[in-house]
């Protein structure tokens, strides 16, 4: 359920940010922060928090030849997919969706797998801590 909820909460946070619809932070943004300004920056500062947290979380675990390599995992999902007749790509929408899917599953597996690590080789990990 942890890994779940984590893949959860960076698939929203990528959709509050950008999505095809016109719920999305930085439409909202470039509407509004003439008259909402401060609210703009608060968000900002909220979504970047998130993004610190997410990508440093990342940059840690999977570091970037892992990013590399499940999002290439992913993009050759999503081209079996194609290939085999279930996924069609002329729609920009659902690319944009498909977009907002994979970075999410990157971020979400980044961020859990020092737990799935733990659980598969029954070692924790440990932060280097220099006096």
């Amino acid at each position: 359920m942890g890994l779940f909820l984590r893949w959860l909460f960076a698939f929203v946070l990528l959709a509050a940010t950008y999505n095809p619809t016109n719920w999305n932070y930085i439409r909202w943004t470039v509407g509004h922060y003439e008259t909402h300004l401060s609210l703009a920056v608060f968000l900002g500062l909220v979504l970047g928090i998130g993004y610190i947290i997410y990508l440093r979380a990342t940059i840690r675990s999977i570091g970037g030849f892992g990013m590399f390599l499940i999002i290439s995992l992913v993009a050759t999902l999503l081209w079996v997919l194609y290939d085999f007749g279930l996924l069609s790509l002329g729609n920009q929408t659902v690319n944009v969706w498909l977009g907002i899917l994979a970075l999410s599953i990157v971020l979400g597996i980044g961020l859990s797998w020092s737990i799935v690590r733990r659980k598969l080789s029954g070692q924790a990990d440990v932060d280097d801590i220099e006096d």
